[in-house]
């Protein structure tokens, strides 16, 4: 496909951080192959940093959320004088990650002579217009291979599909020295643990998490435990940690609530290997190159299991028709990545839990042993 004079691009990702950080590819291809264009990503307010610092960006632009919350007149012109700032931007192109309504419409907003997005059935009527070029990628494809089809389907491609997350120096060394301070040495096994997700739902049982910490502290191992600063993800770490009890020798350290996004790669970054649930934390453990062991629920492996930048530039290109993780469900690996869970006919179901319950039992179901086997094999102790 011939583009011409493509000088301003806006790429949309109105999602959550994990989504946001699987969109890296599509930045780099865009870049590589308009090396020339000033690239904009919109995403949602609080999810910046997933992006931020990357050379292949040119701006972030963030949308509030909170705009939702606002009553209708106030929202209304609050959406209009959103809207109004693309107008004004002269974009070329506009590269649609999102597939929603809003997003849609921005794109029309943008003024863009080449709109690229997803073919839905879902949402406005008419919505298939607001787009010049349209893509369905497989719905069984991962997350970046869809996304990248999104554009590679017209010629824009790469063959690096690497995750970048750009962590400051400040943030690293801010780190390293609560690292020091608790007299975590070069030699040290380190094992970053992130029990919680913003779904609680996606999240293992509070005595399994607590078992496996206490296990690893036990075998002299150091292990940091972080968490959002949520509430209910606090609530959540705080009564996994009491079970856990106290760590006179000072191998457990707690940074729940305590990071930010980009701290929260610094503290990856530094593990040997990261213990956690479907989330956020995990996608930027795998962008950062630290060894994932993960459990996964009622979402699809195939679709949202962590990324290895390692393997993923040669052998799962567009062209190809592999994915990372091949089965529906089940124990599976990707590269240095590892993916916890049940071969039941019911996964992924996605839904919030069994029955309404806003507990999956499939995630109840794994045993600490099986997660200790795991842990074992990887850091080879």
């Amino acid at each position: 496909m011939n583009f011409v004079n493509i000088k301003k691009i806006l790429v949309i990702k109105l999602r959550y951080i994990g989504d946001v950080l699987l969109a890296v590819p599509v930045f780099r291809a865009l870049k590589e192959t308009f090396p020339d264009a000033h690239i904009s990503a919109l995403v949602n307010s609080g999810t910046e940093d997933a992006l931020r610092g990357n050379p292949m960006i040119d701006e972030i632009i963030s949308f509030d959320r909170n705009i939702k919350n606002l009553p209708l007149l106030k929202r209304y012109f609050s959406e209009i004088g959103f809207l109004g700032h693309f107008i004004t931007k002269g974009f070329n192109m506009a590269v649609d990650l999102t597939g929603g309504d809003r997003a849609a419409v921005i794109s029309i907003a943008s003024g863009a002579k080449y709109r690229l997005g997803w073919k839905s059935k879902k949402g406005f009527i008419g919505k298939r217009y607001a787009y010049t070029h349209l893509s369905e990628p497989d719905g069984n494809r991962h997350t970046v291979l869809q996304n990248m089809e999104v554009i590679s389907r017209f010629g824009i491609d790469t063959k690096d599909l690497s995750i970048d997350f750009h962590i400051p120096e400040e943030d690293r060394v801010f780190i390293g020295n609560i690292l020091k301070g608790r007299n975590i040495k070069d030699g040290d096994t380190v094992v970053h643990v992130h029990p919680t997700s913003r779904w609680l739902f996606k999240c293992w049982e509070d005595e399994y998490m607590a078992e496996i910490i206490t296990w690893l502290l036990g075998q002299g191992i150091k292990v940091i435990v972080t968490s959002s600063p949520d509430k209910k993800e606090m609530e959540k770490a705080k009564r996994i940690l009491s079970l856990v009890g106290d760590s006179p020798d000072s191998r457990l350290i707690d940074l729940c609530g305590k990071t930010t996004i980009k701290q929260l790669g610094a503290v990856s970054g530094a593990s040997d290997l990261f213990f956690g649930v479907d989330s956020a934390p995990m996608h930027i453990a795998a962008a950062v190159s630290t060894p994932v062991i993960a459990l996964f629920g009622p979402s699809g492996t195939f679709n949202w299991g962590p990324w290895d930048n390692k393997i993923s530039n040669f052998k799962f290109q567009i062209s190809n028709s592999m994915n990372p993780y091949q089965k529906r469900n089940g124990i599976q690996a990707f590269g240095m990545h590892t993916v916890m869970q049940r071969d039941w006919e019911c996964i992924p179901c996605g839904k919030d839990g069994c029955k309404g319950t806003k507990i999956s039992r499939c995630l109840t179901d794994i045993s600490p042993e099986e997660v200790k086997n795991i842990i074992v094999e990887k850091l080879k102790i």
